[in-house]
């Protein structure tokens, strides 16, 4: 059980710098379990920028988070050593892929460390660098919940975008498709090629039909069995959600999941062999009201409870 020198949660939600959770900040990674991590990068989106002010957005409305789930009974903090060790930092923004390699670089410290990351995005190209930290050793299966199934080929003639990633880190060998599983998809698109790639692959696409004529605990099952005991990681967009509770996004798609079946999605992939996680494409220039960087903090420590409770069991 880890210690705690001090308990920011009782402080008042106004005060001090925030971060994510309300957790220390950290520039030390050793004795650390788990990083939370900001990433504000949205270079590689093609319509609706903003995503790169999500993780500030995020750690804002964080604070709003408290220690105790009420379902589990779960209190992440008593459980592993916990911190927001901030932002990862770029060199050159304006160009996407020596972005991503900075991406890359900050993950595998973390790695170096044995530290699980689960990060606040940022454009959903973020999950490909830092696969490329955490799954060099062997690829991972994946829970993704999306609108979108990332796998285009190319947007506007680059390889590299926030519609691309999952097709690239099959092709690298980071991602087993296999053991990959997309959850909520949904929405017109310009090609079938983005869906055709997973059928092709082995990805279980649940597509918003097949989601909402199952319920959550059939796709939960499912989920379960097609990633089995083996590392996997969870890759959780904001437009997932429909955009009535969740619009703070750059692209959003209407008939989706409401915040009760997210929340239950999340819940349902406990005791899974989870090795990191992100919550992407929160956009706080279409989010008025702070509604959807709220979906994506409380997410976000729906996930912080399942990574705490996986390490604390692996340690006794």
């Amino acid at each position: 059980m880890a210690e705690q020198s001090n308990n920011p949660m009782n402080e008042p939600r106004y005060c001090g710098i925030p971060t994510f959770m309300r957790t220390p900040l950290a520039t030390d990674l050793n004795d650390l379990d788990i990083a939370l991590v900001g990433v504000p990068y949205d270079g590689a989106v093609e319509a609706r920028s903003g995503a790169r002010q999500g993780p500030r957005q995020i750690r804002d409305m964080s604070s709003m988070m408290r220690m105790i789930h009420h379902v589990t009974r779960v209190n992440p903090y008593e459980l592993c050593r916990i911190a927001d060790v901030g932002d990862v930092r770029f060199k050159q923004i304006f160009d996407v892929e020596a972005s991503l390699a900075d991406i890359t670089g900050f993950y595998e410290n973390l790695h170096r460390f044995g530290i699980v990351p689960l990060s606040a995005g940022g454009d959903h190209s973020i999950t490909l660098p830092i696969m490329r930290a955490i799954a060099k050793e062997r690829p991972v299966g994946l829970v993704h919940i999306d609108a979108h199934t990332d796998c285009c080929d190319e947007e506007m003639n680059s390889k590299y975008s926030h519609g691309t990633p999952f097709r690239r880190a099959v092709e690298e060998g980071l991602l087993d498709p296999k053991r990959t599983i997309q959850i909520g998809i949904r929405g017109a698109a310009n090609s079938d090629e983005c869906w055709e790639f997973g059928s092709k692959h082995g990805i279980r696409i649940v597509y918003i039909e097949e989601f909402n004529q199952l319920g959550v605990e059939k796709v939960i099952a499912e989920a379960r069995r097609v990633v089995g005991d083996e590392p996997t990681y969870v890759s959780f967009d904001i437009d997932s959600i429909d955009p009535a509770f969740a619009p703070g996004t750059g692209t959003p798609e209407v008939g989706g999941l409401t915040t009760i079946e997210a929340q239950g999605l999340i819940r349902g992939l406990r005791g899974l062999n989870l090795v990191g996680a992100d919550v992407v494409e929160v956009s706080p220039p279409f989010d008025p009201f702070g509604n959807t960087a709220l979906i994506g903090a409380t997410i976000m420590y729906e996930i912080l409870c399942l990574l705490a409770e996986k390490i604390d069991s692996d340690a006794e």
